[in-house]
């Protein structure tokens, strides 16, 4: 008897040492006999799951003929005896059959039923087998030839191998067969996987298997599972990443470690689980394979927490957003505009409702977009706009524009940031703090983001309204409450002082905002980006003049930014280089790029591993890396403990990064990932603390 238990060794060396057990067991099994001749005489029996070999009737010359074996755990073991698919598993044997056959009569593939997965914790490691419990039928077609006189036909006879497991212990199991009448075929038949009528597709991308298998859309997949036929293809106990367009369900499975290059020459076989003990076989040939549509959620994959969870942490992270250094100028300062607006409450009650109508709809209009392109097959996440060279150069024009407002060089008729009681403004700032708050919501919303990306639309949008009504919120308060708006401090020349003051934080995003641009762009980029900067700027200057002399301002504005515009949107284009990142330089560490293929390498040396992913925009990944990664303690803990680290830059869109945070249910960076040898992925917060990292490292030393 082999016990799982007793070996606490990584799932490959454990799988091995079954095969290499069960091939011992074969061996000096009288089932390979010298002469090759079919044994008359069983060596284990079949106490625990004992079988028959039952036929559909009698056979007919130029027909198919069905025989069944049937396979029955003991009804009164005090043990749950359960028998195997054709692939096993990680550990584990298939059945091995041998009939007896009339000449030029042929066995065809066995036909089984859909299997179930059975997961066993190891020490360090999980295996998954692929299993049935309770009684299951497996069919054999027999192809017969020529002339069949049943009336003097020998009853079909054999011998089968197979082995029966409970969750402790695993046995071998033989039987002599001999063919027999009856059994209850139309069940039987009903309850094998059919094999789909349009041929699947596979293909090899990276270190990952992906199938585009065809099924009607109307068919439901509660909860699908791939059982590959093919043994040693695929790792088995790591989540299949699903996905649906239209008649198409697409998956991704990574491979498994003993995949040579080439593989798999002869197609790919299997059956699709559809969750509820139905699936279909199918048979794959290679050719193109594409993951577009929407996501399927397995019980295998990241599960997203419950929705009022979810829509609790939207709400509560859009609110702790009014403190970053990119919103809190824009929300004060709006704030402190109602004190100046002063005594009406329908204009104070209008100005909040406007203001959160504002937020709410740029965050659900982003997160629109994003799901949107999301279900177009593009990879992109959460922020992906930060990700675009255009977009971070309006952000830097808007925000060199709010410095120079604040700072008092000019003053907009209408939607000026610091002007109350008019709607309009409240509404174009609210469009505005929303969009400016997207890099920075990754801490607060890295449950809610990531579900997002796996709910219905309708229950994702609901999120990212929940994320708006949180960032809105103190606004929204301030104006409906009255009390509030009197613990506003009363208008005076300290208004024009603090908001000359908030002008420091918005130059410093702008700041940002350059080097970003460098980041994307290159240098030329950047530097054309001030040039036009430059003249936005110089033309405010000179809208400020004629604003405090009471003249006409703004057709000075469009004569003088004009050329700087027309410059732009040549030189820009023309100058844009995307610069070959250098974070692996960077850091201290000296980390690989991450590659699907280099994390599998990393991971298969044995060593500890240690995975972030990051991006130039993100305000928290740099505070983490600050704190907590690029700490000389970090670097020599991880050096002692041999730890294997990587960095994956999302700076700049990458559908592999995206794809790989999408499987973790991650919608954005920051994510960090530690890795101990055979184990699964521990996802590590997303805000660290200085000593996290070397606390894990000298714990695996």
């Amino acid at each position: 008897m082999i016990d799982a238990r007793m070996f606490p060794l990584p799932k490959l060396w454990f799988a091995a040492l079954v095969l290499a057990l069960l091939a011992f067991v074969a061996a000096v099994s009288p089932a390979v006999a010298q002469d090759g001749a079919i044994p008359t005489e069983a060596r284990f029996g079949d106490e625990n799951i004992s079988v028959e070999l039952r036929a559909d009737g009698l056979p007919n010359a130029g027909e198919e003929w069905l025989l069944a074996l049937r396979f029955t755990p003991d009804p009164n073991s005090n043990e749950e005896w359960h028998g195997y698919w054709s692939n096993p598993g990680d550990a584990g044997q298939g059945m091995q059959l041998r009939l007896n056959l009339p000449d030029r009569w042929e066995m065809g593939e066995p036909l089984y039923p859909v299997p179930e997965r059975f997961v066993q914790q190891l020490v360090d490691t999980e295996l998954m087998n692929h299993i049935y419990k309770g009684a299951y039928t497996v069919l054999v077609p027999i192809r017969v030839t020529g002339e069949v006189d049943n009336t003097t036909r020998e009853p079909i006879t054999g011998f089968v191998e197979y082995l029966a497991c409970t969750d402790k212990v695993c046995v071998p199991q033989d039987a002599v067969l001999r063919e027999s009448q009856g059994g209850d075929f139309a069940r039987w038949r009903a309850e094998i996987a059919p094999l789909l009528d349009a041929e699947a597709s596979f293909a090899v991308e990276g270190t990952n298997l992906r199938l585009a298998i065809p099924l009607p859309a109307e068919v439901g997949l509660s909860d699908p599972h791939i059982f590959i036929e093919n043994t040693q293809l695929v790792q088995y106990s790591v989540a299949q990443s699903f996905r649906r367009d239209g008649d198409i369900v697409s998956v991704e499975i990574p491979l498994s470690d003993w995949v040579e290059e080439g593989q798999p020459a002869d197609g790919v076989k299997g059956i699709l689980s559809f969750g509820n003990g139905a699936g279909v076989r199918f048979e794959a040939s290679e050719g193109e394979v594409a993951l577009t549509g929407e996501r399927i959620v397995t019980s295998s994959a990241p599960q997203t927490p419950p929705l009022w969870t979810l829509i609790l942490g939207a709400l509560v992270g859009g609110l702790i957003l009014n403190i970053m250094p990119c919103v809190f100028p824009i929300l004060s300062l709006k704030a402190i505009s109602l004190a100046r607006a002063g005594e009406s409450e329908a204009k104070a009650r209008s100005e909040g409702l406007a203001y959160t109508a504002g937020v709410v709809l740029a965050c659900v209009g982003l997160g629109a977009v994003m799901l949107i392109l999301r279900a177009g097959g593009e990879q992109v996440g959460w922020a992906f706009q930060l990700q675009s060279p255009g977009v971070v150069i309006v952000l830097l024009v808007l925000a060199s524009v709010i410095t120079a407002n604040f700072a008092g060089v000019f003053e907009l008729p209408s939607i000026s940031i610091t002007r109350g009681g008019q709607p309009a403004s409240a509404f174009a700032t609210g469009l505005l703090a929303a969009f400016a708050a997207t890099p920075c919501t990754g801490p607060f919303m890295a449950a809610a983001l990531g579900a997002a990306l796996l709910l219905p639309v309708p229950q994702a949008l609901l999120l990212f309204a929940m994320l708006g009504l949180g960032l809105a919120l103190p606004f929204l308060l301030i104006g409906f409450v009255p009390t509030l708006r009197r613990m506003l401090p009363k208008p005076g020349a300290w208004m024009e002082r603090f908001r000359r003051i908030m002008a420091i934080p918005m130059g410093l995003t702008a700041l940002a905002l350059i080097w970003l641009t460098a980041r994307l762009g290159g240098q030329g980029f950047a530097l054309f980006a001030l040039v036009v900067v430059f003249g936005l700027i110089v033309a405010l200057l000179v809208v400020g003049r004629l604003q405090r002399a009471g003249k006409m301002a703004w057709p000075a504005f469009g004569l003088i930014a004009a050329p700087f515009v027309i410059f732009g949107a040549f030189a820009l284009p023309a100058s844009f280089a995307a610069p070959v990142t250098n974070l692996t330089e960077e850091s201290i560490h000296s980390p690989q790029a991450y590659s699907a293929q280099a994390l599998a390498d990393a991971r298969a040396s044995g060593q500890p591993v240690f995975l972030w992913f990051t991006a130039d925009w993100c305000v928290t990944c740099k505070v983490n890396e600050s704190v907590a990664i690029e700490r000389e303690a970090t670097r020599e803990a991880f050096e002692a403990a041999g730890v294997v680290t990587m960095v994956g830059d999302w700076t700049q869109r990458d559908e592999a990064i995206t794809m790989f945070l999408s499987e973790q249910g991650a919608a954005g960076v920051p994510l960090y990932l530690w890795y101990e040898s055979g184990a699964q992925a521990e996802q590590l917060p997303q805000v660290l603390t200085p000593d996290l990292l070397k606390e894990r490292a000298e714990r695996v030393r």
